[in-house]
């Protein structure tokens, strides 16, 4: 073999060898590029889900919605109550023009034993709602302030019923759900009072944990309490998220009533439910003086139903 045609191999493996290394640094490049470009499109998603998140957020009750899990542990009652700004100061926050300032309740004194009735009176019925206020006193704090020095209730509605029963045709999970909420003046699910307070007792010692009779807070997450409540009249499936703060012992049959009527699936693809079609209003709402004694705690926390 020649020296000429040596060369000239050694010249095109040499120009061979050339391509594939500047292949493989191009190669090594688009992908370093790539990855760079999804890890930033990446960021840019997440800050987008939580700018929304926010959004959709800020100020808005939580309705009650229905979930396989309870939480694991039950919230204790504060040792003294807190009243928090809501919401939560944020130079970001838009205003939420539905929350009314009110002031706040007293920073303390609240009774921490016994019970307290709120009578509720409406055009369709008296509800009698017994406070445990051994298990939830900075709840019961927070409706005796707001129905006796405030009157907030007088002359609002409930704005959402859920009722439902049987089983998930997709999950074939039960999907027992017959709740009540009330406690919005502006009836559009996302007011309330210019403050919030910590959940207290959530019931994770009971199943369901909430029976029918339960009277419940609303929440927009963990400690974002306000007025929004919910009377549970049938057997609910939900977790133990919420401030289980009492029982209806008159007037039970009114929330019966309204759920028969059934709802106009407004906040179906939402929470779930709807405006009551047979409307409830508060003409008003009060609340008694604490009582104390072997009676007292009687019916303040509801037992699950059997029937």
């Amino acid at each position: 073999m020649s020296p000429t045609r040596d060369r000239q191999r050694a010249a095109a493996r040499a120009r061979l060898e050339r391509e594939m290394a500047e292949r493989a640094a191009a190669t090594a490049r688009r992908r370093k590029r790539t990855a760079i470009i999804g890890a930033a499109v990446a960021v840019v998603v997440v800050l987008c889900l939580v700018i929304l998140l926010v959004t959709m957020t800020g100020g808005k009750k939580k309705t009650p919605s229905a979930a396989a899990t309870p939480s694991s542990s039950a919230a204790a009652a504060p040792a003294a109550c807190q009243w928090k700004s809501s919401p939560a100061p944020s130079p970001s926050a838009a205003p939420n023009p539905n929350l009314k300032n009110v002031g706040t309740p007293p920073a303390s004194g609240e009774p921490r034993s016994g019970t307290r009735d709120m009578t509720i009176n409406t055009n369709l019925g008296t509800i009698v709602v017994r406070m445990d206020l051994a298990k939830a006193p900075c709840t019961a704090e927070s409706f005796t302030y707001l129905a006796n020095d405030k009157h907030f209730f007088d002359n609002t509605s409930c704005h959402r019923l859920v009722n439902k029963s049987g089983t998930d045709q997709q999950s074939g999970q039960a999907q027992d759900f017959h709740v009540l909420q009330c406690g919005d003046p502006t009836g559009t699910g996302q007011g309330g009072p210019m403050y919030q307070f910590d959940n207290e007792y959530v019931p994770t010692d009971q199943r369901p944990a909430y029976p029918a009779s339960s009277v419940a807070m609303a929440n927009s997450g963990a400690n974002t309490n306000g007025s929004q409540f919910f009377i549970v009249f049938g057997d609910t499936l939900l977790p133990a998220d919420y401030t289980l703060f009492g029982t209806v012992v008159q007037g039970l049959d009114v929330a019966k009533q309204v759920g028969a009527a059934g709802d106009d699936g407004a906040f179906a693809q939402d929470a779930g439910g709807g405006h009551p079609k047979k409307k409830i209003t508060f003409t008003s709402v009060t609340v008694g003086p604490a009582q104390t004694g072997p009676s007292a705690g009687a019916s303040a926390t509801p037992s699950p139903s059997h029937s």
